[in-house]
């Protein structure tokens, strides 16, 4: 196993292999051999340290899979800063919440993504920043916060762009650098990614040095990747699947990574065909719309052997489609969660068809797993269905500022509670059969009922919320919220009027897509409202019987 900071790892695949393709942007026309990557990754960093970033600074940065994302990773990580990564869809109710909760002194962001205007929603956020000095905001909504970087050419008032970053980092020394690095811990925390874990509002789950490169080594030796292969990475880097199933496991290896700056069969399949990528990744849902996209048989997938399919379960047909018709012969499945730095079990190349697309795979070398009774704790028998515990390198230090959170997540002897419920065989073989947490997993994205019922409480019209997952052929699951309304009021709005204002409030893959209006919940003796009773309503007055049973068959 590794004992490195990412740094170090990056060193070392930059002196093995100087001169071999480390990030490619194929439409973009960005090639950096590994010995670039790291010159680039180290002119960032001296640009922070001038900045005065501290070691163990909380820094966050808010973009698509741009180049200066990657960059940034690892100069943060070259200095002991803490990165914190910021979902695209982010709006200003969510980004305040992330930057004040994790005491972000710093922000990195693009221009914006879809419908939303970072740019704009900063402003809003911090109303001063127009006529702050850069380096010198002042917010007392966000007292941490003192610097925006912009990344581009752009200038806007009281930001920093890029350019300025680099500029300022020629007055730092190779020295200065290398002394800061030299003090480094590779059990230090370096990474934030936020996760709602079982309820409630986002949880900042903190991953160290330790935690990712061993995950990422973990997840290429279950692909059998190699200096030799080349990754396409459409999936976002702001989640682990982009940041550790992607880069991580890249460059344990010295293999090249192959980024879409967001997600589009079109260039996915451009990348792929132009590159010779013999990896890819995504979640189900992404691997449909290339299969079933009309030029798809343009393309040539012939020199794909390998990838993972996470996030959401994998379909067993699209599975076969993707084997067949894509050429991923030896493409995996893994399973895990923010938490455990992610993966906890992956398939493995040469397992057969039948175990990669009926279970998660094994656990990876050096994890331990369980299946308990969630009452009891004690083991439950082969192929008896129970909560999945988890051990090893991968556990998180913890959710920053949340002790009694981490409590709850991580018992007294070390075992992280995933709150999925799971069977193992006799082989290890895991197969994830449902959830004892309430959340909702929507084409590969977490959503948490709860943050989307806090923000629905303050509709004027709302008096009571409660929102469910509901089957989705193409999803796997859709957002239904089912509202109670107040009493005598002037406008009633409409299901579509809800609709508009979470997408108007959340990130728009938060929005429910269906909305019904109650008098009343169905309740226990005990007053708790069965949601579990919402759902087989939902599913029964929206005909989705069919997609229920293939979900439960």
């Amino acid at each position: 196993m590794f004992n490195l900071t990412l740094g170090q790892l990056l060193d070392i695949q930059a002196e093995r292999y100087p001169n071999r393709d480390a990030v490619v942007y194929y439409f973009e026309k960005v090639r950096w051999t590994y010995s670039e990557f790291r010159d680039r990754v180290n002119k960032t960093a001296k640009g922070l340290l001038k900045m005065g970033i501290q070691e163990g600074d909380h820094v966050a940065i808010w973009a698509t899979n741009v180049p200066e994302w990657i960059l940034f990773q690892f100069a943060t990580a070259r200095i002991g800063a803490v990165m914190v990564t910021v979902n695209t869809n982010y709006k200003v109710f969510e980004l305040e919440y992330l930057l004040r909760q994790s005491d972000s002194t710093t922000l990195v962001m693009s221009k914006g993504f879809k419908d939303s205007d970072y740019v704009d929603h900063i402003n809003q956020l911090c109303p001063t920043l127009k006529g702050s000095q850069a380096g010198k905001l002042n917010n007392p909504r966000l007292p941490f916060l003192k610097n925006i970087i912009f990344i581009g050419e752009e200038k806007y008032p009281g930001m920093y762009n890029w350019e300025d970053l680099y500029e300022m980092g020629k007055d730092i020394s190779d020295d200065e650098l290398i002394q800061r690095e030299s003090r480094l811990d590779p059990h230090q925390v370096i990474n934030m990614q936020y996760t709602s874990g079982t309820t409630g509002f986002p949880k900042g789950v903190m991953l160290t040095h330790h935690n990712i490169t061993n995950n990422g080594a973990g997840i290429a030796d279950c692909m059998k990747l190699t200096h030799e292969d080349r990754l396409c990475i459409p999936v976002p880097l702001f989640h682990c699947f982009g940041c550790v199933l992607g880069v991580m496991a890249c460059v344990s290896k010295g293999a090249a990574m192959v980024f879409l700056e967001s997600f589009n069969p079109i260039k996915v399949m451009e990348s792929v065909h132009n590159e010779r990528c013999t990896g890819l990744h995504g979640v189900p849902t992404m691997f449909i719309a290339i299969l079933e996209h009309p030029d798809f048989e343009k393309y040539d997938f012939s020199s794909l052997r390998t990838g993972i399919m996470a996030g959401s379960p994998c379909p067993v047909k699209v599975m076969e489609e993707v084997i067949d018709k894509m050429n991923m012969q030896e493409i995996t499945i893994a399973y895990g969660q923010t938490e455990s730095s992610p993966v906890i079990t992956q398939t493995r190349t040469d397992d057969p068809l039948e175990f990669r697309v009926s279970t998660v795979g094994r656990p990876l070398p050096n994890v331990e797993v369980r299946i308990v009774d969630p009452e009891t704790g004690e083991d439950v028998p082969f192929g008896v269905q129970g909560e999945l515990v988890t051990r090893g390198y991968g556990i998180m230090k913890g959710y920053y500022k949340m002790e009694e959170a981490t409590r709850a997540a991580i018992d007294e002897n070390g075992w992280l509670h995933t709150g999925d419920l799971a069977t193992m065989d006799e082989k290890g073989y895991c197969k994830i059969t449902g959830r004892l947490k309430d959340m909702i997993i929507r084409g590969g994205e977490n959503i948490y009922p709860r943050e989307i019922e806090e923000f629905l409480y303050t509709h004027p019209a709302v008096k009571d919320v409660q929102v469910i997952g509901v089957p989705d052929k193409k999803y796997g699951e859709e957002v239904m919220a089912y509202l109670i309304l107040k009493n005598n009021l002037d406008k009633i709005p409409s299901e579509e009027d809800i609709i508009q204002f979470v997408k108007k409030g959340l990130s728009r893959f938060k929005a429910p897509r269906y909305v019904r209006f109650l008098d009343a919940y169905p309740m226990t003796a005990s007053g708790k409202i069965q949601k579990y009773r919402l759902r087989d309503m939902a599913i029964e007055e929206l005909g989705l019987e069919d997609i229920a049973n293939i979900e439960t068959a």
